[in-house]
């Protein structure tokens, strides 16, 4: 339960301060105007402070496509799975209808945006559907391959958080023209669905932020695997049974 607890509110964070930075801060005109790295840093700063705040409970996934890498490459169960990706999905959903009551209170009104992915014709750059796809995969590969590097034995684990969160903003800089960058189903599917009513679109395009991540968390699970090709020599404690050097950012393998 405290695992779900802490997936939620890491999910919920994620989605209402990536997402409404890019959204709030993003009308702002002046000194109140955010550009794409202010943007991307909302997203990478929340990754941070939730790696350290809810990492040594959960191990801050709040990422479905986080939790089915750690799955893959042999760190979780298949239950703490599907509770997380619960947990996880609830909690975007959540931060998103925040996002949606406050800006409904903004006086001049707003186009509805909620900081939803997406692609085509109107969507920020207007890459096609194969951009976004080929982004979105290669993508979340390249945060898996982060994530799960940065929790072996011998890597740096103090620094396992800002590593990862840190990678995002990577991500977000190169991705936010083509898709909004997701690398996370939840945080795409919350935003899709609260907001649906003024952007139909985002939520018949979610399938590609649930699938395409999902594929890019696979393939780089598949190397972390025991005996893959990025595994480390000595095999990590499991979280809470005695000594452990894991880093918040993912969980343990299973003894």
């Amino acid at each position: 339960m405290n695992k779900a607890v802490a997936e939620f509110i890491g999910t919920f964070a994620l989605v209402l301060i990536g997402c409404g930075t890019a959204v709030i801060a993003g009308m702002g005109e002046g000194p109140t105007a955010v550009t794409i790295l202010g943007i991307a840093m909302a997203f990478g700063l929340t990754i941070v402070a939730m790696a350290y705040g809810i990492g040594q409970v959960s191990g801050c996934h709040i990422n479905p496509a986080v939790s089915l890498g750690v799955l893959v490459a042999g760190r979780m169960t298949v239950s703490d799975f599907i509770t997380y990706v619960i947990a996880q999905v609830l909690g975007a959903i959540a931060g998103a209808a925040v996002l949606y009551l406050i800006l409904s209170g903004k006086a001049s009104g707003w186009t509805g945006s909620l900081g939803q992915n997406g692609w085509g014709e109107g969507y920020l750059g207007e890459y096609s559907m194969t951009s976004a796809f080929v982004y979105e995969v290669v993508g979340t590969f390249l945060f898996l391959v982060c994530i799960l590097g940065v929790t072996q034995k011998g890597a740096p684990v103090g620094l396992a958080g800002l590593a990862i969160g840190l990678t995002l903003v990577a991500l977000h800089l190169l991705g936010i023209n083509i898709t909004g960058t997701s690398v996370n189903p939840a945080r795409s599917i919350g935003p899709a669905l609260v907001g649906a009513g003024t952007n139909p679109t985002a939520l018949s395009q979610v399938w590609l932020f649930i699938a395409a991540p999902f594929i890019g968390a696979i393939l780089a699970a598949m190397l972390f695997r025991a005996g893959g090709v990025l595994t480390g020599d000595d095999e990590i404690p499991v979280r809470g049974e005695g000594d452990s050097d894991v880093a918040p950012g993912a969980s343990a393998p299973q003894k």
